[in-house]
């Protein structure tokens, strides 16, 4: 019994001085090596190492070229050992149909099995599944529930999709303050459509009283992340001084990077200030 528990023991420590190893080699680039001694390590059970093997095929790194059958394959040893990581990626490849044929069914198991463990990932992919009806009927209700147990983790993804059902009542009654609330919790974490639509509650006074200021604000958050429809919005913003003093040069810097994406008001909009006040076009 002592000779098994040795053995046991120095087996575990080989492990995870591989594994060690194998990520002082990923974490300076050496990739090759990294899967080397990761390999050493998965090969002894070691579900974290298998895990970090199928990373390295499905993305590709450095002289590692992306091989998804064998990234599939590792996440499979990995995930039938419970690790719940693994078991989310796995149905990402069976959702996604890489390295697999697509099987939603597959990526309904896998996903389940992740998200009962308190993958914030798992339950927010399978919010969307349900959201989408991807494989299944929609149902505004499991997405939900799901998309909730994600958002409470912080899941920034999942606390935006909460918010947007809340505001518009699917699955749920419409709820102002709690479409609110997600937004912002969103919103703190740089979710930029987040930060656009509760921009658009402040400028329009949705549910509550208008704030140009605060609209400002989110606005200029979002732009800044190139979204074109804040981009556009906050140059109305600065046409008619609203929450900003009016600034018609930077009307046209903003109205001008929303219409280079392609957006037609800002194209339109354009047109008329230009000939409105042609020294803001310069």
């Amino acid at each position: 019994m002592k000779y098994i528990l040795i053995t046991i023991l120095l087996i575990n420590s080989l492990c995870a001085d591989y594994f060690d190893k194998a990520s002082e080699a990923y974490g300076s680039g050496n990739y090759v090596e990294a899967l080397r001694l990761f390999k050493l390590s998965a090969n002894k059970g070691d579900a974290d190492a298998q895990h970090n093997i199928a990373y390295i095929y499905e993305n590709g790194y450095g002289q590692v070229h992306q091989d998804y059958k064998e990234a599939l394959k590792w996440y499979k040893l990995a995930a039938n050992q419970g690790f719940m990581h693994s078991q989310n990626n796995l149905a990402l490849m069976y959702e996604n149909g890489r390295g697999v044929e697509k099987n939603y069914k597959q990526a309904i198991h896998w996903y389940e099995l992740s998200a009962r463990q308190g993958s914030h990932s798992a339950q927010l992919n399978l919010g969307d599944i349900y959201y989408k009806g991807r494989g299944v009927e929609k149902n505004y209700h499991k997405a939900l529930y799901w998309y909730k147990l994600s958002a409470t983790q912080g899941n920034s993804s999942a606390q935006y999709n909460l918010a947007l059902m809340y505001q518009y009542g699917e699955g749920t009654k419409k709820n102002q303050v709690e479409a609110i609330k997600w937004y912002k919790l969103a919103a703190n974490q740089g979710e930029l459509m987040a930060q656009y639509n509760l921009g658009t509650i402040y400028h329009f006074g949705n549910g509550i009283n208008r704030n140009y200021k605060e609209a400002a604000k989110l606005y200029k958050l979002s732009a800044n992340q190139g979204y074109a429809s804040a981009q556009l919005n906050l140059g109305v913003l600065y046409f008619n001084g609203q929450g900003v003093k009016t600034n018609k040069i930077k009307t046209y810097k903003l109205w001008l990077q929303a219409a280079n994406q392609g957006n037609i008001q800002a194209q339109n909009n354009l047109d008329s200030l230009c000939q409105e006040s042609p020294w803001a076009c310069k």
